[in-house]
């Protein structure tokens, strides 16, 4: 077996995309929820911009999971392996 062509990788490339999605929605969460109590006024404008950029972000890494583009690596290493 070649490595990175095997379904255990592949099972351990969904876990690690999902569990990322959920780490990126999980912090913007506890942004927008001030988990870090960050009260003083430069802190509590950029929470909500870094949230918001962990949101885009989680959703983004969701749509690419859901297509499956984030295999391409795997794509162009089965077909070198098949040249």
């Amino acid at each position: 077996m070649k490595l990175g062509t095997g379904t255990i990788f592949k099972a351990i490339r969904v876990f690690f995309g999902v569990f990322m999605i959920l780490v990126y929605f999980g912090m913007a969460y506890l942004l927008y929820i001030n988990f870090f109590k960050w009260e003083t006024e430069p802190w509590y404008t950029l929470r909500y911009v870094f949230g918001t950029i962990f949101a885009i972000y989680g959703i983004y890494r969701c749509y690419r999971q859901i297509k499956g583009t984030d295999y391409y690596r795997l794509k162009d290493l089965e077909d070198r392996n098949k040249e």
